[in-house]
């Protein structure tokens, strides 16, 4: 009884180890199935691959942790979801996706991407107020969320707290 069980730990271990885990990959995949996709832009978005670094619209650096998702213009619906927030990406990320059909709110979880340089979610279809959380993200620097549905009075106490927070870097 004693040998099975030593027998499947170290199955379970030996599994474990060939599986590369790649939590970046994962939060982008759970996106993708959110997502209608009438372009197939996303048909590349292969979860069973080792990180999606050879994914279409994805960039990576040498570390392969992604450093932009560029799908502006793709002609995308459907939410943002919050595992993107979920999981923090460790070096800069850019986050594009522009003139799509994302419908829903921002998650609040977007606020945990405290590495986030930029992020365009303009001409969508996005609504409710513009989370908090927004104002978490310390590294960044473009930020364009207009002609969408957002609502709410964070939209000013965003922006003192971005500028306020740009005029520290400066000092």
């Amino acid at each position: 009884m004693a040998s099975n069980i030593l027998v499947y730990l170290l199955f379970v271990a030996a599994i474990s180890i060939l599986v590369d885990c790649n939590s970046e990959g994962d939060a982008l995949h759970s996106w993708r199935t959110q997502l209608v996709d009438p372009n197939n832009v996303l048909k590349t978005w292969d979860p069973t691959l080792v990180n999606p670094c050879s994914w279409f619209h994805v960039t990576c650096n040498r570390e392969n942790s992604v450093i932009r998702v560029d799908l502006g213009n793709a002609g995308l619906s459907g939410p943002l979801v919050p595992d993107l927030g979920l999981l923090p990406f460790p070096f800069g990320l850019v986050l594009e996706v522009f003139a799509n059909n994302l419908t829903g709110i921002i998650p609040k979880e977007i606020g945990n991407l405290t590495k986030l340089v930029s992020m365009d979610l303009q001409l969508n279809k996005l609504a409710g107020p513009i989370p908090s959380s927004v104002g978490n993200l310390v590294s960044l620097l473009f930020l364009r969320l207009d002609s969408n549905k957002l609502s709410g009075t964070n939209r000013v106490e965003l922006l003192l707290y971005i500028f306020d927070e740009f005029d520290q870097r400066l000092t």
